[in-house]
């Protein structure tokens, strides 16, 4: 038989696996019968019979890619975020078998931030989020004799997804394995810095040859989240501040043997929580939750995380954090970490990771009084317990004089006291401004705009012409000085309205903030928006403007020319953010308001054409549930009232 025949000689029977189910009379009469083919389906797959009826755990993961055995790429995944997860998840089944339980694996993947910005991809982000939480909570609920669940992702939206779910299965022992961070380039340049080769190169700042060799090197190991302390790595940060994950997990480098040891202590912790009939309610709570800001704020963390955490909350069925709330905890939290991309000095996640991560910016916060020390986390120990160990670990101590040996970085240098802090001028996180063009607000990173362009080192003013855009294509063309419009020039704000979630899903503009600072006068220049910024994004740029401006945002009545006025303080984290005058001559914020309500909105601003009818979708929904402020979520109850009242 020749070989091409030889795939038509098709098996029909086969003997089946040996043995029996260990059913017994009691089980037949009264359990589901979903229970018992169950079991029938796990023999199939090579289960022994003998092994049935174990506690039962789920291990679900953002995996993407097939590797081969050596590592190397059969398929390539979207980003090195998802790449390597699935060894955390070997890790960790090897871990439950030997504690005598049955894991299952489930995978949902994601998308990369990065690889969308500037093209349609990027509609699909945040919207991405919703649909992914879905997913995974129809794949916990669908094994129903699950004891509990073990979520590992990393990266700007698998990982908030994950952990919105595991909020969602609140009834149950879980916790969260973090993916971890690749590492930078010795010669090379970090993944945000290298997404900026395409303006340098435009401006004359790089060759094609230079632009090249950055752009291969900056994702230095396969696997894991971007050097920098964006969104992936932030929700890192802020899952093991919630307490769901064991001590000194967010920000390990992927692919290491302290990045399994994670994976085999958290599958220890979550048989012993459900042994203990603790659950990740139990952990996730108020207090938990505020904690989770106190972090966010200490770190100096991505913005996007208002959006993230204020929906996990939602989804542990929590009060949803204000705009005044984070204020308040921004005002009260001393930023202590110097870290990629706020500084002053940048240390890639790495080295903040072998500074101590999360459990040592808790250490340098105990006595503030800022963190609910008493909260539980998924250890079953408490906060106070977990740091009071952390600070007199061998772990500690090694991983500092490894940062030392390696790299020649003082821990301290990484992460500060407070009063060290105060001393070398690290300012708050967030500003929120408010104004005629933001009546319901809008979020800043303050620590991202550079020095010279503060006043006294705490105030950002600016007055300048509105260079409106109603397409990142054309912002973007105009700063490299590519396209037709006029190209921006010092002192201008660049205005970019219609890209919330009506209009385009709320995209990342990271091509902007981007293309500018690494011009020689970008720090000259603001951005206004109602779209969102990327964690690792830099400069006076001001997102989440809201309402949006396809929602009646006054942000959608601004024409060329305009006249805005920027005033923050960084001190009180206050602001505003007005429409002032126009073509040249100031009049003030109250006129601004009037000639607002009297304009029709910007006759090019429209939905984007490529807008996916999903994504538009998502975008009615979570506007009747609260909005971009309310996390971007669905709550079903507010929008069923919606309905009822349209009739």
């Amino acid at each position: 038989m020749t070989q091409r025949a030889s795939i038509y000689d098709v098996q029909t029977r086969a003997t089946g696996p040996v043995g029996a189910l260990p059913l017994t009379a009691e089980m037949l009469r009264h359990e589901p019968s979903g229970n018992l083919f169950g079991w029938s389906q796990d023999v199939g797959m090579g289960l022994p019979p003998q092994s049935l009826g174990l506690p039962e755990f789920l291990l679900l993961s953002t995996q993407g890619g097939i590797r081969r055995p050596d590592g190397a790429p059969l398929a390539l995944g979207y980003h090195t975020g998802h790449w390597e997860v699935g060894l955390l998840m070997e890790t960790a089944a090897r871990v439950l078998w030997q504690l005598r339980c049955i894991p299952y694996a489930a995978f949902c993947s994601g998308p990369c931030d990065g690889r969308t910005q500037g093209t349609a991809g990027m509609m699909d982000s945040l919207a991405y989020r919703n649909d992914a939480v879905s997913v995974f909570g129809r794949l916990i609920r669908s094994l129903p004799k699950r004891r509990g669940v073990i979520g590992i992702a990393t990266c700007d939206k698998g990982l908030p997804a994950m952990m919105m779910a595991l909020a969602e299965a609140g009834s149950l022992a879980g916790a969260l394995i973090p993916g971890g961070v690749t590492l930078p380039a010795e010669d090379g340049e970090d993944a945000g810095k290298a997404q900026t080769i395409g303006a340098r190169f435009a401006h004359g700042m790089l060759t094609v040859e230079e632009a090249s060799e950055i752009g291969c090197r900056t994702c230095a190991t396969p696997g894991g989240g971007c050097q920098f302390l964006g969104t992936a790595a932030t929700a890192q940060v802020v899952a093991e501040a919630l307490g769901i994950t064991v001590c000194h997990a967010a920000l390990a480098p992927s692919g290491q043997p302290i990045w399994h040891d994670t994976a085999r202590r958290t599958a220890e912790a979550v048989v012993a929580m459900e042994k203990r009939g603790l659950r990740l309610c139990d952990v996730i709570t108020p207090a938990a939750i505020r904690n989770a800001m106190v972090i966010h704020a200490a770190f100096g963390g991505s913005t996007n995380l208002l959006l993230h955490l204020t929906a996990i909350a939602f989804c542990a069925g929590l009060t949803r954090p204000s705009v005044d709330d984070w204020r308040e905890v921004n005002r009260m939290t001393p930023r202590i970490v110097d870290a990629l991309p706020n500084g002053p000095v940048g240390h890639p996640t790495v080295q903040v990771y072998l500074a101590g991560g999360v459990p040592e910016v808790m250490l340098a916060l105990k006595d503030t009084g800022l963190l609910n020390l008493e909260c539980l986390t998924v250890e079953g120990n408490t906060l106070r317990q977990r740091i009071e160990r952390w600070e007199r670990s061998e772990r500690r101590a090694c991983l500092k004089q490894r940062l030392l040996d390696a790299d020649g970085v003082r821990a301290d240098r990484v992460i500060m006291s407070p009063a060290a802090a105060r001393q070398l001028g690290l300012t708050p996180t967030l500003c929120f401004p408010t104004g005629n063009l933001a009546p319901e607000g809008a979020v800043i990173k303050s620590t991202a705009i550079d020095s010279r362009a503060l006043v006294n080192g705490n105030r950002y003013r600016i007055t300048g012409r509105a260079r409106v855009f109603v397409t990142e294509r054309d912002a973007v063309a105009a700063i490299k000085a590519t396209g037709a419009a006029e190209p921006i020039r010092p002192g201008d704000v660049v205005t970019l309205i219609g890209r919330g979630p009506m209009g385009c899903g709320m995209e990342e503009i990271y091509q902007v903030t981007s293309a500018l600072r690494y011009l020689d006068w970008g720090w000259r220049v603001a951005v206004i928006t109602d779209a969102r910024f990327s964690g690792v994004s830099t400069g006076a740029c001001i997102g989440h403007v809201s309402p949006e401006g396809l929602a009646g945002g006054p942000i959608g009545r601004l024409q060329d020319d305009d006249v805005i006025e920027i005033d923050l303080d960084l001190t009180s984290l206050d602001g505003r953010l007005n429409l002032v005058g126009a073509n040249g001559v100031t009049h003030g914020a109250d006129w601004g308001a009037t000639q607002l309500a009297l304009r029709d909105p910007h006759a090019a601003m429209a939905p984007d054409p490529d807008l996916p009818e999903a994504t538009r979708l998502w975008a009615a929904l979570q506007r009747a549930s609260g909005g971009v402020w309310g996390g971007c979520v669905y709550d079903a109850e507010a929008i069923e009232r919606r309905l009822r009242s349209t009739g």
